[in-house]
């Protein structure tokens, strides 16, 4: 478990499946950048059965709220199978928790984990140029804009170009110069 001043991260558990799945049909809660495929419920409880939604390289975690809620979820992959590297996703299930600092804080917890505990030198995002709040997380988050991937991503019937933020293990995060951490 990971525990900030507002959120805690954890492993998903069983009892939250049902919750997770249903956050995850919901294709409303998604807004207008996160993908729109579905898995099949079968798959969604095969993949937790392997492996719990947790592998050395691939995992997700569930943000709770202040109040003890699942207010969403973040993860992270490996993007490419030969870039040192691990991309995030997040998802914030309802509109109530938007613009409370959930998702920078889940960011920079993971972040601080991944750099703590992996190998990987590189962390970035990817973002749709339109998605003004998760740019607003990647620059509070010390994340560097790359440069645009056109036409890059598919969603919402069309290609859309995306961003690409990086963070490296040896640039600075901001959250740390609060705190006078390292």
């Amino acid at each position: 478990m990971l525990a900030g001043r507002s959120v805690t991260l954890r492993q998903v558990r069983e009892v939250d499946l049902d919750a997770l799945w249903d956050a995850h049909t919901d294709i409303g809660n998604r807004g207008a950048f996160f993908p729109l495929g579905v898995m099949s419920q079968t798959a969604f409880r095969r993949e937790f059965a392997e492996h719990g939604f947790w592998q050395k390289t691939e995992g997700m975690l569930v943000i709770h709220s202040p109040e003890g809620e699942i207010a969403g979820h973040i993860e992270f992959f490996r993007p490419v199978s030969y870039w040192d590297a691990f991309e995030l996703s997040y998802q914030l299930y309802a509109d109530r928790y938007a613009g409370r600092g959930f998702v920078t804080e889940a960011v920079q917890l993971l972040v601080d984990y991944l750099f703590g505990t992996k190998k990987e030198h590189r962390i970035h995002l990817v973002i749709v140029p339109e998605n003004g709040a998760s740019r607003r997380i990647a620059e509070k988050c010390g994340f560097v804009l790359e440069g645009t991937a056109r036409g890059a991503f598919f969603n919402d019937g069309r290609n859309q170009d995306v961003l690409m933020y990086s963070l490296l293990r040896t640039d600075p995060r901001p959250w740390h110069e609060v705190t006078g951490r390292q």
